[in-house]
C-alpha cells in the first residue's frame, strides 16, 4: 500500500506501519490520521497479517504531537467533532483491533502521540523517549482518549498529575509506573517489538483476538468483562486451533495454529 504520510511493510506476518513526517516531528495531521485508520482497518482483516509495529521515523519523535495549526481556530462543536472522529476511527480503532498492535516508541510521544501509544496493546520504548501530556498548557485536555487510557494504565493520581502538570516524564519512569512495557537501547527498539510478535505468532491466532477482546472490556462502559471472558472462552471451544492445541499438547509436540 501506498500512503503520503506512512511507510507500510509486511515483514515475517507483521506490518511494520511508520509515521513519515520525520521533519514534523511526525504529528498527527488530518491526513495522517485519515491514512491511519485505513492501514488498521486493513491490518485488521487481513489474514497474513499477525500484528501491527507502529513507530515514527527518524530518532527523535514517535509522535510529537497533534498538528495544533489545523484547529487552533475551532469552536466547541469543531473540537468536539474532531475528538469524536480520531477516537472513532483511530484509536478506538487500534485498541479494538483484533491483532496485536505494539507500539515502538523512539523519541517523543506527547499529547496525540502518547495517545496513540496508549492505544496500542503493548509499548516499548527506547531510552531517549519522552512521554506527556501537554494540553492543559494550550487551555486544552488530551481528547484522544488520553484522559481515560492513562488513567486505566498508571492510576488517577498518576493521570491527573501528568495532566494537569503537563510534564514530560523519562522512559524509565514511564516504566517504572506501567505506562510502557519495556525499554531498550534506541538501536534495540525494532528488534525488541519484532521479539514480542516473534512469540504472540506461536500462539493461536483466534485465542489472541478472543483476549484482546475480554482485556479490552475491563475497561468499556456498560460492558459486563466476566460475561465477555466466558463468552469468548467458550467460542474458543468451537476453533480448529483448541483442537490443534489441545491436540498436541496430549501428544507432547509443538502445535501449528492456522487461525480457523
Amino acid at each position: 500500500m501506498t500512503y503520503q504520510h506512512i511507510l507500510s511493510v509486511l515483514k515475517e506476518q507483521v506490518l511494520y506501519v511508520t509515521i513519515n513526517r520525520e521533519q514534523k516531528l511526525n504529528a498527527l495531521n488530518k491526513e495522517t490520521l485519515a491514512e491511519l485508520a485505513h492501514v488498521i482497518e486493513y491490518a485488521a482483516g487481513n489474514d497474513e497479517i499477525r500484528g501491527v509495529l507502529l513507530t515514527g521515523a527518524g530518532e527523535k519523535a514517535f509522535v510529537a504531537g497533534a498538528d495544533i495549526s489545523e484547529f487552533s481556530d475551532y469552536n466547541a462543536a469543531q473540537g468536539e467533532a474532531l475528538a469524536r472522529n480520531g477516537q472513532e476511527h483511530v484509536f478506538d480503532a487500534i485498541e479494538k483491533c483484533p491483532k496485536p498492535v505494539v507500539a515502538a516508541i523512539n523519541g517523543f510521544a506527547l499529547g496525540g502521540g502518547l495517545e496513540l501509544a496508549m492505544a496500542c496493546h503493548i509499548r516499548v520504548a527506547s531510552e531517549n523517549a519522552r512521554l506527556g501530556l501537554p494540553e492543559t498548557s494550550l487551555g486544552l485536555i488530551p481528547g484522544y482518549g488520553g484522559t481515560q487510557r492513562l488513567t486505566q494504565l498508571v492510576g488517577k493520581g498518576r493521570a491527573l498529575e501528568m495532566i494537569a502538570t503537563a510534564d514530560m516524564i523519562s522512559a524509565e519512569q514511564a516504566e517504572r509506573i506501567g505506562l510502557v512495557n519495556y525499554v531498550v537501547p534506541q538501536a534495540e527498539l525494532i528488534a525488541k517489538a519484532a521479539s514480542i510478535f516473534a512469540k504472540i505468532k506461536l500462539r493461536a491466532p483466534l485465542a489472541i483476538a478472543a483476549a484482546i477482546k475480554a482485556v479490552n472490556a475491563a475497561h468499556t462502559f456498560d460492558v459486563n468483562g466476566f460475561e465477555t471472558e466466558i463468552e469468548e472462552f467458550g467460542k474458543c471451544f468451537n476453533t480448529q486451533d483448541f483442537k490443534e492445541g489441545a491436540g498436541a499438547f496430549l501428544e507432547k509436540r509443538k502445535p501449528l495454529f492456522i487461525g480457523k
